[in-house]
Order: C-alpha cells, then structure tokens, then sequence
C-alpha cells in the first residue's frame, strides 16, 4: 500500500512538474510577444507555431532532467534544500542545453531573452509547486495518512537517537511498531516503544504484521552479528536500512573510496581538500576581501582614529591565532584594551566587564568593527571569508585534549565569519556547540553555504551580545 502510494505521489509530482513547465514557457512566451512589455520584431521573427512547439522536446528534457538530480526519489526525512537544488541545477542545465541546441541546428532567431524569462518562471513555480505538495503531504502523514510502518532490530543508542527524531517528526510519517533485542528484556520501553521479541523472530512478526519497512540499529559491539541479521531481513522481502552506531566516529554523509574493489570510508570528508573547491574559494576569497576593503575604507578610517586617541599604544593589536593545518598566525585586530604585558595577555579571555577594555574598545566589539583588520589577513590567505574562528594556540592546547574532534577544524582555513557566529555561538558561548557547527561547516561546504553565511552575518553576526 505504501509503496503504491509512494508511486501515486511521484506520478502526480511528474503531471504537476509537467503542467508548470508548459504553463511557465506560456507565461514567458505571452510577456515577450503578446504583453504591454512585447517589442514588436517582424524581422527574423519566428512565427507562434514554431515557438510552441519547441514544447514537445522541452517537457520531456526537463523531466528527465528532474529525474537525473534526483528530485523525484523519496522525501521522508530529507531537507527540501537538496530539492531546490536539484529544481535549480535542472534550469540552469535546462537553459545552457537549450542554447546549445539553438546554436547546433542554427537558429539565430529563437528569443534567448524569452528562454531566460521561461526559466526564471519554470525556477520559482516548480520550486512553489513541490513545497505545496511536501505541505500536503506532511499535513496528511501527521494526520496518519501514508504511514509507513517500520520495525527496529537491535537496541542501541541509534535506535533511541531514531526513535527521537521520528517523534520529533511526525510529517515523515514513520511509525516504529516495536524494536526486536537479544539482550534487552521484551517489554522494555522507550518513549512509549517496547522491545516486541528477540531479533530470531523477525520472520514470525513479519509474516503477522503489515510492516514496510526495517531498520537495523544494532549497537556496535554487536557487529559480528550484522552479516547473519541483514542476510535475515533480506529474506523477509521488506525494504531494509541500515543505521550504524558509529555516527560519533564517521559523518552522516562518508566520502567512500573503491580502491579496486575495497570500500574504504573516510573517516571524516571535507569538500576543502579538493583542489579545485580550494581554488574556487580562495579566488571568492580574494574577491570578497578587496571589495570589503574598498566598502569599509571610511569605517577604517575612522576607528583607526578613534583607537589612537582613545588610549595609548597601536591602532592595530596582533595575535597568535592557529590556522589552517595547526600553523600559527598573527591575527589583525583594531585594539580594543589598553596596553598589557603578554603575559597578562595570554592569561585569560575578555571576560564581563573586563577592566582592561577601552571605552571605544567595547563599542568596537559589541558592533565586530574590532574585526575588520583580518580583511587584510584574508588577502594575506591567512584566513578565509568563512569558516571556523581561530584560536589561541594555549587554548587550542587545552582544547584538544577536551572536546572531541577539535582538532578537525584546522583542516581549512579560519574564517572572519562563520556557520557557529550566524547561529549565535559568538564570544562567551559553548565551546562545544561551537565546534559542532564548525564540524557541519566542513562537511558540508560549498560555495553557496558561504554565501549564506556572509549574508546572514549582515543581519545577526555583526551585533555580538556576547563580546566583552
């Protein structure tokens, strides 16, 4: 029943997908030609037979072409982000294929500007169109319908990790009907579900209950065991998925190698390491740093004069910071506290009310002015635009040897700004919470991400509550 309602919903998603394509090269083709805004062009103009039926080959392109990125595969549990996405890459491949193909048969006189506007059209609508359907959808399933029934063998960490996000979701429509354990004792709940049986009575329970689907989640000590269980739930016919305990060690999305035939898993990905993403955000880098440079060259200015008169000693204050593969830095500053040994220095963080802070010194950090010197060490390549704050190497020190996986940050550059700052974790914040934002940055950049970021942190990063 599920699977045939998963196969209903992915049909109407194709029918609503094609409806809006034609409706949207419609739309573009009134506005060029038949609108208040129509140019009239009688020269080299094509005639509306030849427009629209261009439709017979563009339907059926951008369908497969939804297909081949993906946004028709199930959506229970997934972020629409990685839909946008693949709605955004079918127009842009869309468009430069159509071009192409204009270029190819020589047809000079096919409106690019009505091609644009087509996409454009096509982008916004089928994007609206597949965030209507996933609202239908998840007002359904929190309501019961499309249920998918779901049975967990072995009783783990992951499976209460599981069981909390299923409830935590309703929209995904998940209902765990029981949780099969050797060790545990049947009748053992969690959060309402009970351990139903031992993982032998799987076929048993399998063959008296409507259940579509099996997750394994095993603990880790148990993984002698994993060939014999999943040759087990294999042979039930049901559709299986495996969710490992070790989430702690590997991220939610591992970068696998195949080295001739060896799966080998990377115990941590990082986009960064690729040459080519390390070229493209160096140049982004640069291009950010001399436009910011040139933006804020009055506000410089003019807190380089305000620190100068504010209190004795140099406008600008340098740091030792660790960068990009644990090599230290000297980090730019406007300096906001009067003159101190370093010693005294490196003894403490700013703390509330820190005596040692000027006057225009606090103003500088509750606004991050104070920051704007390390455009400089961007364009130095000390630092990137984005990414993880730096630290101190006492405290990297202390650190390290405190929080897990601390040390993975300094597989790319620090940034200026980064995904812990726009989320609130600035100045005296958790560490801990700070570095797992950090460690989402890394596994997940991409070079739309920074851009995100650099466009919140005009809206919640440059006000720090938090900065003394």
């Amino acid at each position: 029943m599920i699977k045939d309602n998963e196969r209903y919903f992915n049909r109407l998603r194709l029918i609503i997908d094609a409806i809006i394509t034609v409706g949207s090269y419609f739309l573009a083709w009134f506005i060029k030609f038949k609108s208040f805004f129509a140019v009239e062009e009688n020269v080299g103009r094509l005639s509306d037979e030849t427009y629209l039926s261009a439709l017979w080959a563009i339907v059926p392109a951008y369908l497969f072409l939804y297909y081949f990125f993906k946004t028709y595969t199930p959506k229970r549990g997934l972020k629409f982000s990685s839909e946008v996405a693949g709605i955004v890459k079918t127009n842009v491949v869309g468009v430069a294929a159509f071009i192409i193909a204009l270029y190819i048969i020589n047809e000079p006189d096919f409106s690019r500007s009505m091609i644009f506007i087509f996409a454009a059209f096509n982008t916004v609508l089928t994007i609206l169109g597949h965030h209507i359907v996933k609202r239908v959808l998840n007002a359904l399933r929190k309501r019961g319908y499309n249920a998918k029934y779901v049975i967990l063998v072995g009783y783990s960490r992951t499976t209460e990790e599981y069981i909390n996000r299923i409830i935590a979701n309703p929209q995904w429509g998940y209902v765990v009907r029981g949780i099969l354990d050797d060790e545990v004792p049947i009748g053992t709940s969690y959060k309402g579900i009970k351990v139903v049986g031992h993982i032998d009575n799987l076929n048993m329970i399998l063959e008296n209950s409507q259940l579509e689907e099996i997750a394994i989640t095993i603990a880790l000590k148990d993984y002698s065991r994993l060939e014999k269980i999943v040759d087990l739930c294999e042979k039930s016919g049901v559709h299986t998925k495996f969710i490992p305990d070790y989430m702690s060690i590997i991220p939610s999305s591992p970068y696998t190698e195949d080295i001739q035939g060896l799966s080998a898993i990377n115990i941590r990905y990082v986009p960064l390491s690729n040459t080519f993403n390390q070229i493209v955000k160096r140049f982004f880098d640069i291009l950010v740093a001399l436009v910011g440079i040139v933006i804020t060259s009055p506000i410089l200015l003019i807190c380089a004069i305000l620190v100068r008169s504010s209190s004795e000693g140099p406008v600008i204050f340098k740091q030792e910071r660790v960068g990009l593969h644990n090599k230290t830095f000297n980090m730019y500053k406007f300096r906001s506290m009067r003159m101190q040994d370093e010693d005294e220095e490196k003894k403490q963080w700013t703390v509330k009310d820190d005596p040692r802070v000027t006057k225009v010194g606090n103003i500088l950090r509750k606004t991050s002015l104070d920051e704007l010197p390390q455009l400089f060490n961007i364009l130095k390549g000390d630092m990137s635009v984005v990414g993880p704050r730096p630290e101190r190497p006492q405290f990297v020190e202390q650190f390290k040897e405190e929080i897990p996986r601390y040390m993975i940050k300094h597989q790319v550059r620090p940034g200026l700004t980064g995904w812990a700052q726009v989320n609130g974790f600035r100045g005296d914040t958790s560490i801990y919470k700070r570095i797992e934002y950090d460690l989402y940055y890394i596994e997940n950049w991409s070079l739309w991400m920074d851009v995100r970021i650099i466009f919140r942190t005009f809206f919640v990063g440059f006000i720090n509550k938090n900065a003394y």
